[in-house]
């Protein structure tokens, strides 16, 4: 992976870094992912027409990818702060099952 220096003013970083905490990751991932949105989005125009047409595994392959990429620009996706504890689970399944057992007891409900 290559690494690039880029200089913002002062007010378009705090704004960044405010976005980038709001979204739980940094401002290299912001600026990755609109990077290589960019770069693929430009690939993608500068493709001549005649080029055969992407099978179908090669479009969910670059789908995906684009998918991904938007995930890390978002802060999106699987993160270990994000799951929850076996217990917390648990809770949640028998709680669930209480309520609706509950709710095919009563009568007037």
């Amino acid at each position: 992976m290559r690494e690039i220096t880029v200089s913002v003013d002062e007010e378009t970083y705090r704004h960044a870094h405010g976005r980038a905490a709001e979204l739980d990751t940094s401002v290299s991932a912001l600026v990755r992912g609109i990077l290589t949105f960019l770069a693929h989005d430009a690939a993608r125009r500068a493709q001549p027409e005649s080029q055969p047409v992407e099978s179908a595994l090669e479009r969910r392959r670059r789908l995906f990818d684009e998918i991904f990429a938007d995930f890390d620009a978002r802060g999106v996706g699987l993160r270990m702060a994000d799951n929850q504890s076996r217990e917390a689970l648990y809770e949640r399944s028998i709680a669930g099952s209480e309520t609706d057992a509950a709710r095919s007891l009563c009568i007037d409900c």
